[in-house]
């Protein structure tokens, strides 16, 4: 049954890490729930987050430990000190930040673990019926995934492929025994889940009573070091030794010569199809409660995907090969019930795709900084896009609209100011005239990066592929957001019929 499309409207796009706070990262705090708010005063039907999930080396939310469980940093401080869990006192006593506007991730990975243990020692919630609940909710990775972080710990830190035989390869005997030596911490990570969902459920209620919908996001693989891989090592395409024979990754391309390999584990998808792609009907079901929209990032994969044999440096030689389509689809469409998919279908253009896309009704996505390269049939122009799409100024990967335009040349501008007819344009006009263009354009969905929004140059980049220290550590300031960004939304919202 092909999904419904989307009704007229806008969005926001920001994550959670983003948002200000006085503990050095953004959470599910009083800040969280006055970013509704600002939506709401702008006529913004959609908040757009990264995935929620906890991260490791990189500190990139797209190679989480897991696709279930919370990321610790975003359980808001300020609610366990009204719970009564924590004095403001204790919490204020640690560092949280170097730069207000930047995440410091280690400072972060010293601090909070301290601060969260101490209100789980002061939490009475072992016997309560909302935590009794949530255990049972979520036995399927809850108490794996708790395993795993604290056999991490554990081992000090090493890829589980590194720890002891008989827990690596999840002996019975070795799963009772690290269990029974590893209770107190278990049962900490426990608690710490039950905090992030607790909190989050709060405010997604929030959102929707207030008209706000969530859209989430989710990464098509698994990184290698995750609680996913180490519990289910046969739906993915590994060796006797428990390591990947064939990894994820994009071929060579304009942008580079030996292409991207990103080292994720691959699926086994014969394997997954005979189990009725039961990892996968889990994965969105789970989604589908935490979110009111799914946007599947990588989707390309689940038709064609790139092979790379793990042993190569590069993804040169690589090969793609056929993936579930509309099998997975139709697994996922029965998974999520009456929740809508988005798409991301970036990348390398096949008709395969293409086919799924129209035959599913998921919408696929175009940006903005794609568009201007001076062909005029770029599928990313305005004039050449269909109803059932996401239009945004740029994702998470690309640099902010301000950062773009400046790092033009000038007749590269020139062709811009020419297609938006304002040949003086300066750079913050061009940003003004692009919102426009999206807005009025027929695209159902148009989502902007709050960088956007307040005009950021490209210190509020995100993320840099192929790059890491510097990136996932954009925040917003308390102060940045002027009145008058949130009537020019609320304006083009009006005018444009979003």
């Amino acid at each position: 049954m092909k999904q419904k499309e989307f009704d007229r409207s806008a969005g926001i796009l920001m994550p959670v890490s983003s948002l200000p706070s006085p503990y050095g990262i953004g959470t599910f705090g009083k800040e969280a729930y006055d970013f509704v708010d600002r939506l709401v005063e702008a006529r913004q039907k959609y908040w757009q987050v990264l995935p929620l999930g906890p991260t490791g080396f990189g500190d990139s939310p797209y190679a989480s430990f897991s696709a279930f469980a919370g990321n610790p940093y975003f359980v808001d401080l300020d609610t366990l000190i009204a719970e009564g869990l924590l004095t403001k006192e204790y919490v204020e006593g640690f560092r949280w930040n170097m730069e207000e506007q930047f995440v410091d991730y280690g400072l972060l990975h010293q601090s909070r673990t301290k601060v969260l243990r101490k209100a789980y020692e002061n939490s009475k919630h072992k016997d309560t019926k909302e935590y009794l609940d949530f255990v049972k909710e979520n036995e399927f990775w809850l108490k794996d995934y708790c395993m795993y972080i604290s056999c991490k710990k554990h081992f000090e830190d090493m890829a589980w492929q590194e720890w002891n035989e008989d827990i690596k390869f999840r002996k019975n005997t070795a799963l009772r025994a690290y269990e029974e030596q590893l209770k107190d911490d278990i049962e900490f990570q426990m608690f710490v889940q039950f905090k992030f969902y607790e909190q989050w459920n709060q405010l997604k209620d929030y959102a929707n009573e207030n008209g706000v919908e969530i859209i989430g996001d989710i990464p098509i693989y698994m990184a290698e070091d995750s609680a996913d891989v180490w519990q289910n090592p046969h739906i993915f395409q590994l060796d006797q030794d428990l390591n990947p024979t064939k990894v994820a990754g994009v071929p060579p391309d304009a942008f580079s010569e030996t292409g991207q390999r990103w080292g994720n584990p691959l699926y086994d998808w014969k394997r997954l199809e005979k189990e009725d792609f039961s990892w996968w009907r889990k994965r969105m079901e789970h989604s589908a409660k935490l979110y009111d929209v799914i946007r599947i990032d990588h989707f390309i994969g689940m038709t064609k995907y790139y092979a790379i044999p793990a042993e190569e440096e590069d993804a040169v030689n690589g090969t793609w090969v056929d993936g579930p389509g509309m099998k997975l689809i139709r697994a996922i469409n029965e998974s999520v019930g009456t929740k809508r998919i988005i798409a991301e279908d970036l990348g390398v253009k096949m008709p395969e795709v293409e086919a799924v896309l129209n035959e599913s009704g998921y919408p696929g996505m175009k940006v903005l900084e794609f568009a201007f390269d001076g062909n005029r049939k770029n599928e990313h122009l305005p004039y050449n896009w269909d109803a059932n799409i996401v239009a945004c100024g740029g994702t998470h990967d690309n640099d902010t609209l301000v950062g773009y335009f400046t790092g033009l040349q000038w007749w590269e501008l020139g062709y811009i100011r020419e297609y938006m007819g304002d040949q003086h344009a300066s750079i913050e006009k061009l940003v003004d005239n692009i919102f426009r263009d999206a807005y009025a354009s027929v695209a159902n969905i148009v989502i902007f990066q709050m960088q956007d929004v307040l005009k950021v140059g490209s210190l509020g980049r995100m993320n840099i592929p192929s790059s890491m220290g510097t990136n996932w550590r954009w925040r917003m300031l308390k102060e940045q957001v002027d009145p008058k960004d949130v009537e020019r939304l609320r304006y083009l919202c009006d005018i444009y019929g979003r």
